[in-house]
């Protein structure tokens, strides 16, 4: 199976971390549960200022290896590749966070697996000048069985893979969406997603 895994969120609990974060820096206090959108600044009712430094600050590099790991994904993710499968990471962090991610994925055992940074959400605005390395129309050749995602505004590039099922990793900002179709599958944790793929597998 090629199995596509989103890394903020589903990897890592990087809400979490922000929750915490605009406590320090801007004296709000919006719980991780409280967290109702998948954009932030909404989320949070930043100014474009005030979420440009959030955002700056969040992707420096001791950050982006301080977040915590999500429970029991790199066990999982360690398991599906022992048993063959083909898992790539496709985050939609810019090329300039990709030293930390590849570092944070080497200290939690998952030193085989790819990591491909693709333009999801437009968010040039917070690093000016931006650059990824997985363009659309490359990303568009890849072949998926199953999608680890917990952004609905991620769900448009599922569309052109037709028998995709997709993992819905359940997060606040997601459980009041409503999924595209029958193959989008809402999931509390990684084990269930383990569970859910092997059991396609066999």
């Amino acid at each position: 199976m090629n199995i596509y895994v989103d890394f903020d969120d589903c990897l890592c609990e990087t809400a979490r971390y922000f929750s915490e974060l605009i406590k320090g820096m801007f004296g709000l206090d919006i719980p991780y549960e409280k967290i109702k959108y998948f954009n932030l600044q909404k989320s949070f009712s930043l100014t474009d200022e005030d979420y440009d430094r959030m955002m700056i600050h969040a992707h420096q590099p001791q950050v982006l290896l301080s977040y915590e790991e999500t429970p029991g994904a790199a066990n999982a993710i360690k398991g599906l590749l022992g048993r063959g499968h083909d898992v790539k990471i496709i985050t939609g962090r810019p090329v300039s966070a990709y030293e930390a991610s590849r570092e944070w994925l080497n200290r939690h055992g998952l030193e085989r697996l790819p990591l491909f940074c693709l333009n999801k959400y437009g968010r040039d605005n917070f690093i000016k000048g931006s650059s990824f390395n997985l363009e659309l129309k490359d990303y568009y050749k890849m072949h998926f069985d199953f999608a680890v995602e917990d952004s609905p505004q991620a769900f448009k590039f599922f569309e052109h893979l037709p028998d995709l099922r997709v993992m819905v990793f359940d997060r606040p900002w997601n459980r009041e969406c409503e999924l595209p179709g029958r193959n989008y599958k809402r999931c509390p944790d990684w084990k269930t997603i383990e569970n859910i793929i092997e059991s396609a597998a066999n």
